[in-house]
């Protein structure tokens, strides 16, 4: 800096600039050796060194806890990534229980409707049976009933009291023999 200084002085002074004092660039130039010396002076770049020190701490120390809630983040994602996959699972576990018992259910419906159906025809077919054996019954009861007077209408035309003695004669050989 000084070798700067005594450069701009020696070219002020070839330069014809008038005296090496009354030149504006040595003012300035002994300015500024003041003040660099009163920097020195007073431990300037010291604390200046100090507080840029102070600052990159700051900075560190920020992108630490930068880091450390980024770490802290990942974290937190993958606790809820993992709740979330738990979720899914449990969900998908309680649709495929749904789908049993509704598969289930619908196969104890169809198995109630065919039994269902199966007592309801076996009632029907029993109805139907008293039904034919009652009306089987009638009909020989009417044919009965239809043969006795008619054998009666028959016997009371062609039947007459020597028929009946003959008759009551046989009976009675069949007893004595027998």
């Amino acid at each position: 800096m000084v070798d700067l200084i005594l450069s701009e002085a020696a070219g002020a002074a070839e330069h014809g600039g008038g005296s090496f004092l009354s030149s504006q660039s040595w003012w300035v130039a002994l300015a500024m050796l003041i003040f660099f010396g009163i920097l020195l002076w007073k431990k300037a770049p010291g604390s200046i060194g100090a507080m840029l020190d102070k600052r990159i701490a700051d900075i560190s120390k920020q992108l630490n806890e930068a880091e450390q809630l980024r770490l802290d983040a990942e974290a937190l994602k993958a606790e809820y990534q993992a709740k979330l996959a738990d979720a899914t699972r449990e969900a998908e576990e309680m649709r495929t229980r749904a789908e049993a018992e509704a598969e289930a259910l619908v196969a104890k419906a169809k198995a109630d409707a065919t039994a269902l159906i199966a007592r309801r025809k076996q009632m029907a077919e029993d109805r139907i049976a008293a039904a034919e054996a009652n009306a089987l019954a009638e009909v020989r009861t009417a044919a009965a009933k239809a043969a006795t007077e008619a054998a009666a209408t028959l016997i009371a035309a062609k039947h007459d009291a020597a028929a009946d003695k003959a008759l009551v004669d046989q009976a009675i050989a069949s007893v004595a023999k027998g």
